[in-house]
């Protein structure tokens, strides 16, 4: 049996991924957003304003999509982002699931607070760290993360919002050769001229 085949070290490698994860949401970006923004702001929102920031996807469709949720849900979640002022809809859209999302300056203040005070954790966090070294770890969890993908069922109902994670690219598209569920959605609409 190899080194990498014995049951004990996937299993370890499965449970330190795990581990990691957990860490890096509950204890820095879930800590990082009661900072910022309190108790107003859950992540899934954090990541629907990122989401509409930095894409140009601008619909409760494209969000339905992006989230893996109806587009009835999607629009819940899109309208207690306008009620609390960080999302607008673009004025004079007869049915609302086709308005335009947009930050206010308020959301665009907000992500940049946000932004700023991951920038500052994460550089004491890595201070020890080579940046060969995170590259190296980097690439391999997107090369498991990929497999993982790749194993399952239908890959291309999966989408892991890779353009959430400090990334341009989508993870399944680059190392799988699929298209995430997100990424399908936009190529359909787009072949229909919507």
């Amino acid at each position: 049996m190899t080194e990498t085949s014995a049951p004990s070290v996937k299993r370890d490698f499965l449970g330190s991924a795990h581990v990691f994860a957990s860490a890096v949401r509950e204890v820095l970006e879930d800590r990082l957003l009661r900072e910022v923004a309190g108790r107003q702001l859950g992540f899934s929102q954090l990541k629907l304003l990122i989401f509409v920031a930095h894409t140009n996807a601008r619909t409760v469709g494209d969000v339905a999509a992006f989230l893996g949720v109806s587009k009835p849900a999607a629009s819940q979640a899109v309208d207690r982002l306008v009620r609390r002022k960080w999302l607008r809809r673009t004025e004079g859209e007869a049915d609302r699931r086709f308005a335009k999302l947009s930050l206010t300056d308020s959301g665009h203040r907000l992500l940049k607070s946000y932004e700023a005070a991951k920038a500052r954790k994460l550089e004491r966090i890595f201070r020890g760290f080579s940046a060969a070294d995170l590259q190296h770890t980097a690439d391999l969890l997107d090369r498991v993360s990929a497999q993982i993908v790749n194993h399952s069922a239908k890959p291309e109902e999966v989408c892991l919002q890779c353009g959430v994670y400090f990334r341009e690219r989508c993870l399944l598209r680059t190392l799988s050769g699929h298209n995430c569920f997100y990424h399908t959605y936009r190529a359909r609409r787009q072949g229909n001229g919507s």
